[in-house]
């Protein structure tokens, strides 16, 4: 296992941890920039809902998985960006203009969640985003004007520098860019003071409080980034689709996004990205092999809520910190073999949550 010898703070801060780190990276970068060559074009479009839907899961990983707060109406958030981005777009505001009317228009409107929500935490704090899910969900369906409600709106191509990114490969390229710039951000904002005061909020409120973190500015400001995010999410979400309706954007979508973050790992950056693969490729795989299944099975109403919902139950009963969890345990055994003791994951249990996966 490789363990890292630090002789000052600054090495503590880097980005990367050692050279092993910047070459995996770096494997990843050139693959992803390789994927137009080497997938089809179909393939290519699930690259990109997979980068689209891990930048939203990084907005919520920010929140639930770093500060420890939980949200059901994440799916208002991301709807609120796709209709922002479409309706400006529609008004030919240029593309980049649009964008970040829409990541604005949503941390506000995370703000504006966030304020009320200060004195509840808990179950009380998901039924309270809940509500703001309904609440949106309702305003979509019926400011008719705007949204176009039932009937959906269409969303035209996006366009930067006067070229509108029609096809599928200058979509992907923006998308990729979009997730790489977010997962930069959220990496620095981690290693800043802002992003320890999260880590210490969600460890032991009291013991944040106490140290003289201001509880209300840090669970606002948590609010707004990962609301922000997720309608940078949305804006890329509706030039995706090209087409949006209410049906979009329910509680469904919200549960699913939450789900991605714990099956990913909750407290991960990894994990929103591994999340948001199964997310989307897990679908796929259920179609494919619903041929295959018996006609009463395969014809069942829900089966893939079913199988989304037995995969959730099953990481949370084996393995509670998800696939980045069960990749780090590889990880370990591998670099330790034949080295490698059963049992040597179970102290985490006594551990504070900031010390795990390090």
């Amino acid at each position: 296992m490789r363990f890292v010898f630090k002789t000052d703070y600054d090495q503590d801060m880097r980005l990367f941890k050692h050279g092993g780190q910047r070459f995996w990276y770096a494997m990843l970068g050139l693959a992803l920039m390789a994927a137009p060559w080497l997938v089809s074009e179909y393939q290519l479009a699930q690259l990109s809902l997979i980068a689209i839907y891990g930048i939203a899961g990084l907005g919520l990983m920010v929140l639930s998985g770093y500060t420890g707060l939980i949200s059901l109406g994440h799916a208002a958030f991301l709807g609120t960006g796709a209709y922002t981005e479409a309706v400006l777009t529609m008004q030919g505001w240029p593309f980049p203009l649009a964008l970040a009317c829409a990541v604005l228009l949503s941390a506000v409107t995370g703000v504006v969640v966030g304020l009320p929500a200060l004195r509840v935490r808990g179950i009380y704090l998901a039924i309270a985003t809940l509500a703001f899910g309904f609440i949106l969900e309702e305003v979509i369906v019926r400011w008719e004007a705007v949204t176009g409600g039932n009937s959906g709106l269409a969303v035209p191509a996006a366009a930067l520098f006067g070229a509108a990114l029609s096809s599928t490969t200058s979509f992907y390229c923006l998308c990729i860019l979009f997730a790489a710039a977010a997962t930069l951000v959220v990496l620095n904002l981690l290693r800043s003071p802002t992003g320890r005061a999260f880590v210490a909020i969600r460890d032991s409120e009291v013991s944040a409080q106490s140290m003289g973190i201001h509880l209300a500015r840090y669970k606002t400001t948590a609010f707004a980034i990962s609301a922000g995010l997720a309608g940078l999410a949305g804006a890329l979400y509706a030039h995706q689709l090209r087409f949006l309706s209410p049906d979009q954007f329910t509680v469904v979508q919200s549960v699913e996004l939450l789900m991605m973050v714990f099956i990913g790992g909750i407290g991960s950056i990894h994990g929103a990205f591994f999340g948001a693969a199964v997310v989307i490729a897990l679908p796929q795989a259920i179609g494919a092999l619903t041929p295959k299944l018996p006609d009463a099975l395969g014809s069942a109403v829900g089966l893939q809520p079913t199988v989304f919902g037995l995969i959730l139950i099953g990481f949370i009963l084996f393995e509670p910190m998800g696939l980045y969890g069960w990749w780090f345990k590889v990880r370990t055994y591998l670099e330790l073999f034949p080295f490698y003791r059963r049992g040597m994951f179970r102290r985490q249990r006594s551990f504070q949550k900031s010390e795990r996966l390090r």
